[in-house]
């Protein structure tokens, strides 16, 4: 197969648009926007064949948590210098190895262990997603993905974000350049699920950093905000490949897939939450209260800033989140990875792709239908015939450039 060019080389001098693919956290989650992004892809595919991956549309991925996982899925190379996955291979990949790393008890006695066993050290040892991730990405490092990657984690040490960019590992600063590998496992590192993880980058100078890595979650469980300001950086640096956007409006396109939330659910309230110590945060009737706190705060002040800067720049109609804040009990977990929640988490996906194109209401945090927006996916359909086009345009100027 001839080289297919990604927009690592094919700029966004050449187009219209800088374009943004985020993926939100959620542990297993990730089921739902391992349903729509295949639905995208496939959206691609019926316009540009099927040997179309997300990769070559985007100009930057950005994935915190499962997320960040899922931006290595289809961003590392594999022999034939292409994605390691297609979209459509998310889900299975999910159903295959989400029981391994969050494994079940099995009776009540099993159950009753674990709890108190979670009061002392994380709920999972890790080992299994860490021999996977390992495995599957080898040596590849940040700087070898096909397109572009963000993916934040939270230093414990420093107690401040670490961003691991792809933006970084250009010219003498390359300390950021470490293993795929060690950046998955740091960003899915959820306090009280799983250990935090600890690595030491050297750079080709010599340069040492030693890294000891928690959830991007805490941080930027939504981190297309994240993304958007690597590429402003690169943009303001007056980077040649994004000359074209220094002198006008930045001109962004943005796919944002959360993985769901339960906050229709309304379990927590101020007069139970004032009675409760540190344990009732860390464990409410099989909830994590201080994580969904975290997460659903970190994800919800993303989308309210999003919503600002794009209507601010009159570029509303080019961001398409899609998010589902319905679910419940199970559902809403990011670890019991039982085969039948699995299932249902790939209905919900499913679903998701039947309701209506929806935006956060800044005052009430509910998510309302776009008015004449069709649904999901309609969206997904508009993103893909726009990334399509913007695809070809930049192919025909870089052929009239010389390229």
């Amino acid at each position: 197969m001839a080289q297919i060019l990604t927009p690592k080389t094919l700029h966004p001098k050449y187009g219209n648009y800088v374009t943004v693919l985020s993926i939100d956290g959620g542990g297993i989650r990730g089921m739902i926007p391992g349903v729509i992004l295949a639905q995208l892809e496939a959206e691609l595919q019926k316009i540009d064949g099927e040997h179309a991956r997300l990769a070559d549309y985007f100009d930057v991925i950005s994935g915190t948590s499962t997320g960040g996982l899922i931006t290595a899925m289809l961003t590392a190379p594999n022999k034939e210098n292409r994605p390691l996955y297609a979209a459509k291979d998310i889900v299975p990949f999910y159903y295959e190895h989400c029981p391994k790393i969050f494994p079940q008890p099995n009776n009540i006695i099993g159950w009753v262990l674990d709890t108190m066993q979670d009061l002392m050290s994380p709920k999972y040892d890790g080992k299994y997603l860490h021999q996977l991730l390992k495995r599957l990405l080898g040596t590849t490092r940040l700087h070898d993905t096909l397109t572009n990657v963000v993916i934040p984690t939270f230093d414990v040490k420093k107690l401040q974000p670490a961003i691991f960019s792809s933006y970084e590992t250009i010219g003498d600063h390359k300390v950021m350049d470490a293993h795929l590998s060690d950046i998955c496992i740091g960003t899915s590192a959820a306090p009280t699920y799983l250990p935090a993880h600890h690595f030491t980058n050297t750079d080709d100078n010599g340069k040492a950093e030693q890294f000891d890595l928690i959830d991007g979650g805490v941080c930027a469980n939504n981190p297309s905000l994240v993304a958007i300001s690597e590429v402003t950086k690169i943009i303001l640096k007056l980077d040649p490949n994004y000359t074209k956007f220094a002198s006008e409006n930045f001109r962004f396109l943005l796919v944002s897939v959360g993985t769901g939330s339960n906050r229709g659910e309304k379990k927590y309230d101020a007069k139970s939450c004032a009675k409760w110590g540190p344990l009732s945060w860390i464990s409410h009737q099989g909830s994590t209260p201080i994580t969904d706190v975290f997460m659903e705060a970190s994800s919800d002040m993303v989308d309210y800033h999003n919503t600002i800067v794009f209507e601010a720049f009159r570029s509303k109609d080019k961001v398409l989140r899609i998010e589902d804040d319905t679910l419940h009990g199970d559902l809403a977990s990011v670890d019991k990875a039982t085969p039948q929640n699995l299932r249902n988490l790939e209905d919900i996906g499913k679903k998701l792709l039947k309701k209506p194109v929806s935006h956060l209401n800044l005052r009430t945090g509910a998510r309302e239908p776009v008015p004449n927006a069709g649904t999901n996916e309609d969206g997904l359909r508009r993103f893909a015939e726009e990334l399509s086009k913007e695809r070809k345009l930049r192919l025909s100027n870089a052929n009239v450039a010389g390229k």
